[in-house]
């Protein structure tokens, strides 16, 4: 009976330290826009000096109806600082955002915004999508320097993935 409770004891113990000690299976995953390059993939580029976000590009997940580049997260807050010399891409008013995912999941939709105004929203049909997903999206009356905050809202959990994309819009 003894030791019995002495191994229920040291299991009990050990889960929080093993929960701690692997993170990187919650981190292993998902998706950020590749091209035209996020400021994740210009992290991950070393285009831009970033801290750890440069290691997981992939991993901006927050919660879903977030307007943020960081997708909440304090570890990658440097991806909100628009002073950071994030690299313009030059565009037109058409633009093909592609999609690099490291974890696929079923998706809702992808939502394209410029400040708070939607400018695009594109449906998942609630399916698998491939390896990269490309869409085109017309930017409107948007012209010079711009930020697109680029969204995949999933639909097998209640997060969504977050990528903003400087643009030069001629």
């Amino acid at each position: 009976m003894n030791r019995k409770l002495v191994a229920a004891a040291v299991g009990a113990l050990l889960a929080p330290v093993l929960v701690v000690l692997n993170p990187a299976g919650i981190a292993s995953a998902h998706g950020y826009v590749s091209s035209p390059a996020s400021r994740q993939a210009q992290c991950a580029q070393h285009t831009v000096q970033c801290g750890q976000i440069q290691y997981e590009p992939q991993s901006v997940e927050g919660p879903k109806g977030l307007k943020s580049c960081n997708g909440g997260l304090s570890q990658f807050a440097e991806l909100n600082d628009n002073s950071k010399g994030w690299r313009a891409a030059p565009v037109g008013r058409t633009v093909t955002f592609t999609w690099t995912f490291t974890a696929r999941h079923r998706t809702s939709n992808y939502q394209y915004f410029i400040g708070s105004q939607k400018i695009a929203e594109v449906s998942g049909n609630n399916q698998q999508p491939p390896a990269t997903v490309a869409h085109q999206v017309n930017l409107g009356s948007h012209t010079g320097r711009q930020t697109v905050l680029a969204v995949w809202n999933i639909a097998d959990t209640a997060n969504a993935f977050y990528a903003c994309i400087d643009l030069q819009v001629s």
